[in-house]
């Protein structure tokens, strides 16, 4: 039988039958490298620091450097801000304390690049695409840092460096130069928990590298990321869990 369009029936078939090979033989690689990325959807926060959404937690977070190896003109630096209280920067937390505060995290994964994002609208991107940092001549400091990762399993590494002073802004903040370099090793070990293990090294704040580690806890109170904008907040913790208060009436 011919078609219309001079075709027979067997030919088509013929023809969908090769189309079809090939789109099996030659799939979207990017279908394959999604699926070798771990699942960390969710909302995340450091354990222990599930206390205030809008503030300080009231547990010590281990980026505060109670046990760092400080040079004396560092430790010096850092009673000096504690004492003077600092100032709050409205933009977000910075790096590294967006990393270990009670604002919660999001990771959103692809294969060229990890973002993390938290309430106070922090972003840090992590490019895992094989590039380098940029070129020191051509980077400056941020509060964010210049982040590229790598994946090794299912771990994801991050080396960060150019962040600015942090004591700029907070004092609870850990008195670091800004030639600081940060490593982060980061793997889901649980259904509901990803630990990550930080080394520090910064040759004008520390007299060795500074090994700290934070492992964060899923919130199973919700399910979306609520950005806060300092106004009309209803966010609220009960007990461990984060929830949305009333309206006021």
């Amino acid at each position: 039988m011919i078609t219309r369009r001079g075709v027979s029936a067997i030919q088509w078939l013929a023809l969908c039958s090769a189309l079809a090979a090939c789109t099996a033989q030659s799939p979207d690689p990017r279908v394959e490298q999604f699926a070798r990325l771990p699942d960390w959807r969710g909302i995340w926060v450091p354990e222990g620091q599930v206390a205030g959404v809008s503030g300080f937690s009231q547990a010590s977070p281990p980026l505060v450097g109670g046990d760092a190896p400080w040079t004396d003109a560092a430790s010096a630096k850092g009673v000096a801000a504690f004492q003077s209280q600092g100032t709050r920067k409205a933009t977000g937390w910075g790096y590294p304390l967006m990393m270990d505060c009670s604002a919660p995290l999001q990771f959103m994964i692809t294969p060229e690049e990890t973002l993390i994002v938290n309430m106070y609208r922090d972003v840090r991107h992590v490019y895992t695409d094989g590039r380098s940092h940029t070129p020191e001549d051509e980077r400056w400091v941020t509060t964010w840092g210049d982040s590229v990762g790598r994946w090794e399993g299912d771990m994801l590494v991050i080396d960060t460096v150019s962040v600015t002073d942090p004591q700029k802004f907070f004092f609870l903040a850990p008195p670091l130069s800004e030639q600081a370099h940060y490593t982060e090793r980061l793997r889901k070990v649980g259904p509901d928990r990803i630990d990550s293990e930080i080394t520090i090294e910064d040759p004008v704040a520390l007299t060795a590298p500074w090994v700290t580690k934070v492992t964060y806890v899923r919130q199973p109170g919700l399910d979306r990321l609520l950005h806060d904008d300092f106004v009309n907040d209803r966010s609220e913790v009960k007990g461990d869990t984060f929830t949305i208060a009333p309206p006021k009436q």
